[in-house]
């Protein structure tokens, strides 16, 4: 069974003002081109499919254009089933709008979890040479969105809900399951490497905190909503990671489309084929006089850290003529490392819930009970949701 593993393709993205429709419709190009070559069983995408929860007309224009291409491929060549998955920037409601019809064209669309008693995870069962794959599709799910259900009503965080809606399933160890999720995934406490691309975390105690330990018996977890590709503690748990990189911090990653192999029970293999973009992300460092030498115009997306000791008038409107797609501009000297020396305060770093914790101690004089942390614990869930 071969099936490719994306995530986090975020149609419609703009970054620092800049359109991405052109580098998203060439990355199509060249998944594409890949299952030609592959012929996968499948297209695992675990979701953030859009990059806002109204997206663009311009980027639904997008998946249209994918999805037809692929069912070109399977027309001509090899059926391939597409499974997707609803992440954090997605809206369920839009996303699912035609999934009924879709689905009769080996589209599977899931983005809400069971939202009724007995109902249970959407599963694709897919057949080979080595017998039975079964495919488990679990959107991004927030606790509010199963407290409803009979014996979820205390459930307080993510981990909780997520260990619910698979206890639910009746699931065949000794077959092959692969599980394709949304969530913050920690391994014993180690946290994912995340990216400025991202939406902010707001720390609520760990709420959203999900331990791969719940999901180690699956063949092959399809992981997204992380943008650097790395794996979880073990090769068959793993962020893909976004196929372009969507801040200056992703400007040295390389990559990649991941090829997943099953093959028997127990053997997984995957393969990693890197991505050249159409415009790279590039840091630049230098002067004025070293970063303008070129003739010719360069038209990557470039960070720019002027290092002349002498004030450099209106940099930008210079710069643009040898780079047309400039996303910052930021000065690095003697001056600004003592103004930032001069500036610097020691500041620690906590949580919300650590912050209200001292201003409640400083305010009452006392520490906070279990039923006020419970409590408030809650209200930042709530805000949190609001955010996203």
């Amino acid at each position: 069974m071969k099936f490719l593993h994306l995530s986090d393709l975020h149609f419609g993205k703009i970054m620092h003002g800049y359109e991405l429709l052109e580098e998203q419709r060439d990355l199509l190009r060249h998944i594409i081109k890949v299952a030609e070559q592959e012929e996968p069983d499948a297209i695992v995408i675990a979701g953030d499919i859009y990059d806002r929860t109204i997206p663009s007309a311009a980027a639904m224009t997008l998946l249209e254009e994918f999805f037809l291409a692929l069912d070109s491929i399977s027309a001509r060549k090899k059926q391939i089933e597409v499974l997707v998955i609803a992440g954090n920037h997605d809206s369920a409601q839009r996303l699912s709008y035609g999934s009924s019809f879709l689905a009769r064209h080996h589209i599977h669309i899931a983005v809400f979890p069971p939202q009724e008693e007995g109902e249970r995870l959407q599963k694709v069962t897919l057949q080979d040479a080595f017998g039975t794959v079964h495919f488990y599709l679990l959107p991004y799910t927030k606790p509010g969105m199963i407290r409803h259900l009979p014996g979820a009503e205390k459930i307080q965080n993510s981990n909780d809900a997520i260990r619910f809606l698979l206890q639910q399933e009746t699931i065949d160890w000794n077959q092959r399951n692969v599980l394709i999720s949304h969530q913050f995934y920690a391994n014993a406490g180690r946290e994912p490497v995340q990216c400025d691309s991202e939406t902010p975390r707001l720390y609520v105690g760990g709420l959203d905190i999900v331990d791969v330990g719940l999901v180690k018996e699956f063949d092959y977890v399809a992981l997204g909503h992380i943008h650097s590709p790395q794996d979880m503690g073990q090769p068959n748990i793993r962020y893909c990671g976004t196929l372009y990189p969507y801040s200056v911090s992703e400007a040295e990653q390389v990559k990649y489309i991941t090829v997943v192999g099953l093959e028997e029970k127990g053997k997984v293999v995957c393969r990693h084929l890197p991505v050249t973009p159409l415009r790279r992300v590039r840091r630049l460092f230098g002067t004025l006089a070293e970063l303008t030498q070129e003739e010719k115009v360069c038209h990557d997306y470039v960070s720019i850290t002027l290092t002349d000791e002498d004030m450099v008038e209106r940099p930008k409107e210079y710069l643009e003529h040898f780079y047309d797609h400039i996303l910052e501009i930021q000065v690095e000297n003697t001056r600004t490392k003592r103004l930032l020396q001069e500036e610097a305060v020691p500041i620690g770093e906590s949580t919300p819930f650590e912050a209200f914790q001292t201003f409640f101690l400083d305010m009452s004089g006392r520490e906070m009970n279990e039923q006020e942390k419970e409590r408030f614990l809650k209200i930042l869930e709530e805000v949190e949701e609001e955010q996203e």
